[in-house]
């Protein structure tokens, strides 16, 4: 009688690629930073739910609870597997999602890239750091203060500054124009360039490409 073969997890998931082990941590896990709901959705502070949206888009992830923080989809890019998040808590407890995704997934955190808006760069503008501080953004100094460490790679994405005089959480919770979407949405194609870069090429390199 053959002996029985336990199914692997990526046939178990939909996302099987026989070059792919899913014993081991994943290559790469993106969290894109934003707010939860319908409310948020269209706004400044979601530019990292919409390149998580995009990747799933584009490589057919369905993107699933998996616990109270956090929605994750998983799929392979360049031959390795990438893990998908998208935070279910309000950006300045980002940090709770990431904590758990590393234990899940036995991920080391200087795999873990964020990718979130950044009000200090133009609209469409592009900056990937390995590490950094918080830059006043409330999602990064959260998931700082979960894992006690600036070390990890980040993927800011300009939405633009304020009008003088303006309020600032007014303006990140509020929607672009069709002109600032359509850069938005070309930079966030880039990106989705990067993150096959850092796959198979160093941060430094892929940095010197896309920033």
């Amino acid at each position: 009688m053959p002996k029985f073969k336990f199914p692997n997890l990526g046939d178990l998931l939909g996302t099987s690629d026989a070059s792919v082990d899913y014993r081991e941590p994943p290559a790469l896990a993106i969290v894109g930073l934003g707010n939860p709901g319908p409310k948020y959705a269209e706004t400044r502070h979601n530019v990292g739910f919409w390149f998580i949206d995009l990747l799933a888009k584009k490589h057919s992830v369905k993107l699933e609870r998996k616990h109270k923080t956090s929605v994750i989809g998983e799929c392979t890019i360049e031959g390795q597997r990438v893990i998908l998040v998208k935070p279910r808590t309000f950006v300045n407890l980002s940090g709770q999602s990431v904590e758990y995704l590393m234990a899940r997934y036995s991920i080391a955190l200087d795999k873990v890239l964020i990718v979130y808006d950044d009000i200090n760069l133009p609209v469409g503008k592009l900056r990937l750091r390995p590490e950094g501080s918080a830059g006043g953004h409330n999602g990064i100094r959260s998931i700082i203060g979960s894992t006690k460490s600036q070390d990890f790679p980040r993927m800011r994405v300009g939405v633009g500054n304020p009008p003088e005089g303006s309020d600032q959480i007014g303006y990140v919770i509020g929607k672009m124009s069709p002109q600032e979407r359509d850069a938005t949405s070309e930079a966030l194609q880039r990106v989705t360039e990067a993150v096959s870069s850092l796959l198979t090429e160093s941060i430094n390199i892929t940095m010197n490409k896309f920033n």
